[in-house]
């Protein structure tokens, strides 16, 4: 005698509430991956308290301990600093940067790009790390 089952269980996975979960941590991880620049450019910055960090400039001029300059992690001659960044920020309607200097770095070469800044009417910003 066969018996046979009335309700059959379907072996079929469907896919689409995974699909839905990985296409939801994809636009999680773009996100965030954008929000965060790190420099390719390893200096140690000096330390500052600052309960509200700002929000940082899309150009990047980094000091290295030893006085070579970078913008935006390409080196520029100290010669050609100016003109680099007078090109750079042309298009911008407010133009700005970020200083990243070495704690290290000799105070003449800050002061040379701080001048650059004031000379054209640059807003400026010099990044630090948090104290613990």
């Amino acid at each position: 005698m066969e018996l046979k089952r009335k309700n059959r269980v379907n072996a079929e996975f469907s896919m689409a509430s995974m699909t839905d979960i990985i296409f939801l941590l994809l636009i999680f991880f773009m996100i965030t991956s954008s929000a965060i620049s790190q420099s390719a450019i390893d200096v140690k910055l000096p330390k500052a308290t600052a309960n509200n960090p700002s929000v940082q400039d899309p150009s990047v001029v980094t000091i290295k301990e030893d006085g070579r300059y970078f913008v935006n992690d390409k080196e520029i001659p100290k010669e050609q600093l100016e003109e680099y960044l007078v090109n750079t920020l042309k298009d911008v309607e407010k133009p700005s940067f970020t200083i990243r200097a070495d704690e290290n770095t000799k105070h003449k070469d800050v002061v040379f790009v701080m001048g650059i800044a004031e000379s054209h009417q640059y807003n400026l910003a010099i990044a630090t790390t948090q104290e613990n």
